[in-house]
């Protein structure tokens, strides 16, 4: 039997002689951060604690960029929203016990919205591991058991040795599709002890690639092909895999009106003429979809916000596309294509016969018609002035995230992406506090242009302790506070359910004076001087904060 050995990773002359004398001072840690940069990190987030301060030394004998924020879960948040930009794995280190499990509700978001984190937790000394109750500083009975059911994969460490391939497994897994979270747990004493390893110098961790299968891109096909009333529903799948061009290909090749997900916004050009844009949560898109006698839904899996609630029933006939196997034909029967969204619909591309319908871009305009009467008669001209300012502000090619808030809400429906992959929010989970840490991530990622993060004033105070990060590092970032004093949108739910609220109104500081007190500069606005602010807080180097004090109220649902 011969073996091929060409694709193997080779060492350089130096590199070689450099492995019989490794430097001294080294241990795990160094072999962790080494690791990394084999792989290719460039930065890392993080807070560091006592198990973990191994990893932490070793910082600093690396290359690697450390961006510290001031709490796990915002650290994490920073971590999604990094690898959501870049496309690329972006570690997160942790200590053991609180510091591991204050992460957990960002590493939720990273699975719901697909984002590659690669969480590296510090653990107790090795003797502790395996259940016993020994009484170390932050010991849980099984802190993999704490993680195993949000991240894609588990690697924990017992030896110095198994660290860079643990690490290596670890960063395959967090961008295999779907991409998302990954954990590897690393316990004190080997993070500590000092190794006479030689230095990481060839890492690989190719992810492997998800093909659709021929056959069911035969059927596909020719079902898209031969439709009367075809449909396609675009999700984050098509943000993520950088495939809208194909998806605009398909389209227009075979005249489909396009829905784009909460996820997979900008997907899609919002002013095409095949453009339904992104009013899920409305009986006449509801309506419009139902009625398609072929929907392609690709890249999501046509969850409880997807489908207008779980309202949506398709009278059609319903292919998915879906990289998460688990998702296909979850809520609906389809034609389930297991595959990366790109690779899918790049050999759909090539398969499906061109049509042409010239009544589509009719039949599209007539939908959004229905939605703006429908919205235009609720007396809401405000909340469509406030966003109208925050898109008037906002580059078309800076990024923004978005809170679990009311004007997320309306973003969500009504704001134009204008491009691929720049605005994001907290739906996969629906967890507050993403806004201002996701957009430190971001700034973290391309510090060359300005970046937006929406929140409310409940959401806020998840993350006010983050102002001091964005000044420590100096990043371009510009967070809006929408002040309604309290939680907006549970105020609405509860008066709706229950003609009352119980736990929604907040007590809140002057935002403008506490921003003021970390360093930030910060402005009061109002809804008609708002773009002018926003835009010049975005155009100023550095963080700064403006504050709306508005009261802001949604649309009505139609899934009631």
């Amino acid at each position: 039997m011969s073996h091929d050995h060409d694709d193997r990773p080779q060492l350089t002359a130096a590199q070689a002689a450099a492995v019989l004398n490794p430097p001294a001072g080294r241990n795990g840690g160094d072999l962790v951060v080494e690791t990394l940069q084999g792989l290719g990190a460039t930065t890392v987030f993080g807070l560091p604690g006592q198990h973990a301060l191994g990893m932490f030394d070793a910082l600093r004998r690396s290359s690697l960029r450390y961006v510290g924020l001031r709490v796990e879960n915002n650290a994490g948040f920073a971590a999604d929203a990094y690898g959501r930009i870049t496309g690329e794995v972006a570690p997160l280190l942790l200590s053991t016990g609180p510091g591991a499990l204050t992460s957990l509700a960002a590493l939720q978001e990273a699975a719901a919205a697909s984002a590659p984190v690669l969480a590296i937790s510090s653990q107790i000394p090795t003797a502790g591991l395996g259940g016993g109750r020994h009484g170390y500083l932050h010991e849980l009975r099984d802190q993999q058991a704490s993680v195993r059911d949000i991240v894609k994969s588990v690697h924990t460490v017992r030896t110095a040795s198994q660290i860079p391939s643990a690490i290596a497994a670890a960063w395959e897994s967090a961008l295999t599709a779907p991409h998302g979270p990954v954990w590897v747990e690393i316990p004190q004493d080997v993070l500590l002890a000092e190794t006479t390893l030689p230095v990481v110098s060839a890492m690989d961790a190719t992810p492997r690639e998800l093909y659709p299968r021929p056959e069911l891109t035969v059927a596909a096909a020719h079902l898209l092909s031969h439709a009367e009333r075809p449909v396609i529903i675009a999700g984050g799948g098509v943000v993520r895999s950088d495939a809208s061009g194909k998806l605009r290909a398909l389209a227009e090749k075979i005249d489909a009106p396009v829905v784009t997900t909460f996820g997979g916004k900008g997907a899609f050009p919002w002013e095409h003429p095949l453009s339904l844009r992104s009013w899920l949560e409305d009986r006449h898109t509801t309506d419009f979809l139902e009625d398609a006698d072929v929907l392609l839904v690709v890249g999501s899996g046509l969850g409880e916000l997807s489908s207008n609630y779980h309202t949506f029933r398709p009278r059609g006939r319903v292919i998915q596309i879906e990289a998460d196997a688990g998702k296909l034909e979850s809520n609906h029967p389809a034609l389930g294509i297991h595959s990366d969204a790109r690779e899918a619909l790049a050999d759909l591309l090539e398969a499906v016969e061109r049509r042409e319908d010239p009544d589509a871009a009719e039949r599209v305009r007539t939908v959004l018609e229905k939605v703006r009467v429908r919205i235009e008669a609720q007396d809401l001209t405000r909340e469509q002035q406030v966003l109208a300012a925050v898109r008037e502000a906002l580059p078309d090619a800076a990024p923004s995230f978005w809170d679990m808030t009311i004007l997320a809400y309306w973003a969500w429906s009504a704001f134009d992406a204008r491009r691929p992959n720049t605005m994001h929010s907290a739906q996969g989970a629906g967890g507050l506090g993403y806004g201002f840490p996701a957009a430190i991530g971001a700034a973290a990622a391309d510090p060359t242009k300005p970046v937006l993060a929406v929140s409310g004033d409940g959401g806020a105070m998840y993350s006010i302790a983050e102002l001091a990060t964005a000044r420590q590092y100096d990043l371009p970032l510009t967070w809006l506070i929408v002040d309604d004093g309290g939680y907006g949108i549970l105020r609405e739910y509860m008066t709706g359910a229950f003609g009352e609220t119980t736990g929604t109104e907040l007590a809140r500081p002057d935002f403008v004076a506490l921003a003021e007190s970390f360093g930030v500069p910060a402005v009061r606005t109002g809804p008609e001087s708002l773009a002018a602010d926003l835009g010049k807080a975005l155009a100023t180097p550095g963080p700064s904060v403006v504050v709306l004090p508005a009261l802001l109220r949604m649309f009505e649902p139609t899934h009631l």
